[in-house]
């Protein structure tokens, strides 16, 4: 895949991944910026690996997810709740995640039903894709997906 290749593609994704990635930070834009850069730069670096451009966003969001995981092992700390019911949303594609309580409630799933549910309804990937961006079986997906669910509807009607 050549530089200009690789540049229309992630043209196409770039605000859908970053939406996807504060999601999952739980609106820490600075964290999830600092994400997809490196996540980038690794997809960048591994272009001539993907061979089908109809897959590449599928491609491009393993290697986010893959960074995000990378980014909280790192960190050993998670996000607190009453810090993300105060963020507030600076720009456009932030102001589309102005709902503070939607992320708190995010901020109190695991890690990988927090992924699950922002893949399915944010980005609407099957469950089979989801399964292969985090590289999990279909079924751990719908349990993921069932569990996040029945979480995030708890925390909501408190």
């Amino acid at each position: 895949m050549t530089r200009e290749q690789f540049i229309a593609l992630v043209t196409g994704e770039q605000e859908s991944l970053r939406r996807f990635l504060l999601a999952l930070c739980v609106g820490h834009r600075d964290d999830a910026d600092d994400i997809a850069q490196e996540a980038l730069i690794k997809a960048y670096m591994a272009r001539d690996k993907i061979c089908d451009n109809e897959k590449f966003g599928a491609w491009l969001y393993r290697i986010a997810y893959n960074t995000f995981i990378d980014h909280q092992r790192s960190l050993r700390t998670h996000a607190c709740i009453e810090e993300a019911g105060t963020l507030m949303a600076e720009n456009a594609t932030d102001a589309r995640f102005e709902y503070q309580d939607l992320y708190a409630a995010l901020s109190n799933l695991p890690p990988k039903e927090r992924t699950a549910i922002l893949l399915f309804y944010l980005k609407g990937y099957t469950v089979r894709e989801i399964a292969d961006i985090v590289h999990g079986s279909e079924a751990a997906v719908r349990q993921q997906l069932s569990r996040g669910r029945e979480h995030l509807k708890n925390i909501m009607q408190r």
